[in-house]
């Protein structure tokens, strides 16, 4: 039998890199311009950060997290989400506490969950972590910078924004015990994971996707009323600050996002092109998890956004850059030679174009198919005849025009006429 690839976990074909690519580069330049510095963190961290971090009782911890002990007996986890391992990266190295931080990171991220269209087991995300500031400013800059980000890739129009706030921990306690008890009497009519909810995360059950249960829920608490005056006055600032920027939001009392250490502004990025899997970016503040990981009390807010999910919506719109600009065709075993030699002179003339050789021996017709496949926009032909008279066959493959040619010595000021 074949081995194929884990269920949940995809192959990235050219095209699809090229996709991925091209929205890592085009975040990185919106992040630089805001001046976030890109972090790396390792794959795998220790079980317990994101037991005590995300929360033992959310579905994340539960259910989906890949975890196994190493040879040490130690309990490793391959990271779920990118939040937990930025703030214990950043504590363990001093850059928390009274200081002021803007960070990024990009990679792979592991939840066994249920494959579907736009759900994987490894899936890549795009964090944004922020430290030290505690006021509304920055929550505005984080969904100011994400709303240029979909500008810059030409999803403005397929990505709308929903906020809410939870309030402190304080508020959110309250309001937890209010919606227990009222649910507790109405258990036996929720859906199963509801009720498992009741007892470890009853708040995600705000967001159940049950058309029953949340018509259960509109008897219910109001999150709002239990939010604290201090909490309520910072979403209102945001608000402001949203509305004098003209970035459209609405707000969404479902909201509460499923890692524990949420509290104040959570936000989701959606969009009704994918399906089921709607949200494209999603975060919030979490001002206690640096004191919760055994630091000082320090601000943080942050956001991730997944590839995976982008990239399905671009898929259709993003025309990738061609695999080739210059392909160069020869034949026989001095001509092969002289255009290895050519293809590298032109990479030290022309770094930015791309020189593609033809390896081992074909005939011309075969050669410039492939030259033609590759959408290259010109054609280097070398011969015997051409070895010997010192030229180069120089060919147009986007429209039809003879091919000439040209004295070697001469080529680079017909390519710079072309491309430059």
């Amino acid at each position: 039998m074949k081995i194929q690839a884990i269920r949940g976990m995809q192959d990235l074909l050219p095209r699809q890199q090229a996709v991925f690519s091209h929205i890592t580069v085009t975040v990185s330049d919106v992040m630089a311009a805001y001046g976030y510095q890109k972090i790396g963190l390792p794959v795998l961290e220790s079980t317990a950060l994101f037991k005590r971090a995300v929360g033992e009782a959310t579905d994340i911890v539960e259910k989906e997290m890949y975890t196994f002990d190493d040879r040490n007996g130690e309990s490793l986890t391959l990271r779920p989400e990118g939040t937990a391992g930025c703030v214990r990266m950043a504590e363990q190295h001093g850059l928390t506490y009274n200081q002021v931080q803007r960070f990024w990171y990009a990679g792979p991220m592991f939840r066994h969950e249920r494959p579907q269209k736009g759900r994987y087991r490894q899936f890549e995300q795009i964090g944004a972590e922020c430290f030290g500031m505690a006021g509304p400013d920055i929550d505005a800059e984080l969904l100011f910078m994400t709303a240029r980000i979909w500008q810059a890739l030409g999803l403005q129009e397929d990505i709308q924004l929903e906020l809410n706030t939870l309030g402190n921990s304080a508020s959110r306690s309250a309001f937890r015990a209010a919606l227990v008890d009222y649910l507790t009497t109405l258990k036996d009519e929720l859906d199963e994971d509801s009720r498992r909810r009741l007892n470890t995360n009853p708040l995600r059950i705000l967001d159940s996707k049950v058309e029953k249960t949340q018509a259960l829920l509109v008897g219910g608490p109001i999150f709002q009323e239990y939010i604290d005056p201090e909490s309520m006055a910072h979403f209102n600032q945001l608000r402001r600050l949203l509305d004098a920027r003209q970035v459209n939001y609405s707000v969404n009392p479902a909201i509460v996002r499923g890692l524990d250490y949420y509290n104040k502004t959570v936000f989701e990025w959606v969009t009704d092109t994918l399906g089921a899997q709607n949200t494209v970016c999603a975060g919030g503040r979490y001002d206690g998890l640096v004191e919760q990981l055994g630091g000082k009390p320090t601000p943080g807010i942050g956001f991730a956004m997944g590839l995976d999910r982008l990239a399905l919506m671009l898929d259709q719109r993003y025309e990738p850059r061609a695999m080739a600009d210059v392909y160069v065709a020869s034949s026989g075993d001095a001509a092969r030679h002289r255009a290895m030699l050519l293809a590298e002179t032109l990479r030290d003339r022309f770094p930015d174009l791309r020189v593609v050789v033809h390896c081992t021996e074909g005939k011309f017709k075969a050669q410039l198919k492939r030259a033609d496949a590759s959408n290259a926009t010109i054609a280097l032909v070398i011969g015997e005849d051409e070895v010997e008279r010192e030229e180069v066959g120089f060919k147009h493959l986007r429209h039809d025009s003879p091919q000439i040619n040209v004295a070697t010595s001469d080529i680079f000021e017909h390519l710079r006429r072309v491309f430059l």
